[in-house]
């Protein structure tokens, strides 16, 4: 093994006390740090680097290590803290690298779009375990993310072509798909979503990259304007639901970049509404990764950018993520505002006889009951287990209990909100009913494929065992469900 391959340069023997700072906080010891990215490395297969003690005490004294470290180090310590812990954060330079493989800043025309929604889908195929992928990913978080996505509302070069056909300029069109086609490519993207609510991100995930990636071989002929705007929201809706399921299954980095190539492929089909929902989606991210600010920013600007078109009910979806955003920044006056903006916009569905398009006909009054309470919920933890929040979130989530128990389309749902109720009952102090709704959720939960609701699970039982060690309840279900769903880390 090459040990010089997790080396660098040594800038003046400055420690970094940046990535000292971490590492203090991460509680590991040095030699735990190098098993770690020994590991990460051999499932990148970068097999030439071995690192050890005395490396990682290099790197603490100021060394700089080579690429891949930076990322790898970026990785564990965000999974450490469930937050996005940067390389700049660790006080680390990490390698340039073409933005088709990293990177959130991409050209907004239409081939290029194509190109690389094609490229990095076949690279998810291709090395498609777990993980490996990610690896070669970094998420963007802060004004690297938040800046390039408000070019989403800068309006197309008059005469642009690549707003107005696919593939290279030609004199004339292709035949075109047919009518019958079209509709089918549609319908099928409709069934992959069902199938997530029904089932998880884990069961259909890479049926929905191999769709997407299927339908870049369509957009890079060239169709009619109509034809190819179709194709194009098509693929957005399908890069979004592939960045869903990525983020179902806690595959972070590559959900963060199927959501960007997302929303460029929605403002190449000109629907400014799905561009808020795939906005939203990154919101929600966001949210997840401890990064309220920044998903408070995705959301202003998927509203601004949609203000004159999106329905009552997109509308309603986007007030309840704004909720969630402020209640985890901790601002309980604006949190209250944006649930009773999204309470009233949404009584105004149907009312004005819009269709909508089936990737918003998720948000139901379960899901708005069920945003909201999670708004109060987050607020009591904020505001240091206040029980004034609590009991706000204990109506509002028992409701959407209530309506998702009816709703076999949306298990996973319904297990996050049994969940969620469990929490609230812990932040009452009331483990034994906290302890029977988690049981619940864990057998709801036997029926999909969600790292997101086997990880919130853990975290549930996790608390209520410091908690509430001494009760009977906790302590049987705590070990029942270590036996069921043995540790596994999020890969971030």
């Amino acid at each position: 093994m090459d040990g010089g391959g997790a080396g660098g340069t040594n800038t003046g023997k400055r420690p970094n006390g940046q990535l000292g700072s971490w590492f203090i906080r991460s509680g590991w010891s040095k030699g735990e740090l190098a098993r770690q990215v020994n590991r990460r490395a051999r499932e990148m297969g970068a097999h030439h680097i071995s690192t050890d003690t005395s490396r990682v005490r290099r790197w603490l004294d100021g060394e700089q290590p080579r690429e891949p470290i930076p990322r790898i180090l970026s990785e564990l310590f965000s999974e450490r803290f469930g937050a996005v812990v940067a390389i700049e954060d660790l006080g680390l330079r990490s390698a340039h690298q073409s933005p088709s493989v990293s990177g959130v800043d991409l050209p907004w025309t239409g081939p290029q779009t194509v190109a690389l929604i094609s490229e990095f889908s076949r690279s998810d195929l291709m090395l498609a375990r777990r993980g490996f992928l990610g690896t070669s990913l970094a998420l963007a978080a802060g004004p690297s993310l938040v800046e390039p996505m408000q070019r989403w509302l800068v309006p197309a070069p008059p005469g642009d072509p690549g707003r107005t056909e696919t593939g290279p300029a030609a004199p004339s069109a292709l035949p075109g798909l047919s009518g019958p086609e079209l509709d089918l490519l549609e319908s099928t993207t409709a069934c992959f979503r069902l199938w997530d609510a029904q089932c998880g991100g884990g069961l259909r995930r890479k049926a929905v990259v191999g769709q997407l990636h299927e339908l870049t071989d369509l957009l890079q002929e060239s169709h009619p304007e109509a034809t190819s705007r179709r194709l194009f929201r098509c693929a957005a809706e399908l890069a979004e639901l592939a960045g869903w399921m990525s983020y179902d299954v806690g595959l972070q980095p590559n959900a963060q970049k199927y959501f960007v190539l997302a929303l460029h492929a929605a403002k190449e089909a000109g629907d400014k509404p799905l561009g808020s929902y795939i906005l939203s989606s990154m919101s929600r991210q966001m949210i997840h990764l401890g990064r309220p600010d920044d998903a408070l920013e995705l959301i202003h600007l998927a509203q601004y950018g949609s203000r004159d078109s999106a329905t009552p009910r997109t509308q309603a979806m986007l007030y309840a993520m704004e909720a969630r955003a402020y209640a985890n920044m901790g601002q309980p006056s604006r949190t209250k505002r944006a649930v009773r903006m999204a309470e009233d916009t949404f009584s105004d569905i149907g009312l004005d006889g819009e269709p909508e398009p089936d990737w918003i006909r998720f948000f139901s009054e379960a899901e708005l009951n069920g945003e909201n309470a999670h708004s109060y919920r987050d607020l009591a933890y904020v505001a240091g287990r206040s029980p004034t929040y609590a009991s706000l979130a204990e109506p509002v989530m028992r409701r959407a209990v209530e309506l998702f128990a009816k709703d076999e389309d949306h298990q996973r749902s319904y297990a996050l909100n049994l969940i969620g109720m469990a929490t609230v009952h812990l932040l009452n102090r009331e483990p034994e009913q906290s302890a029977a709704l988690a049981e619940q959720a864990m057998r709801v939960a036997g029926k999909v494929r969600s790292e997101r609701v086997n990880t919130r699970l853990r975290k549930t039982l996790s608390a209520a065992a410091r908690d509430f060690g001494d009760v009977a309840d906790v302590v049987d279900l705590t070990e029942r469900l270590a036996a069921r769903l043995p540790e596994s880390a999020e890969a971030v």
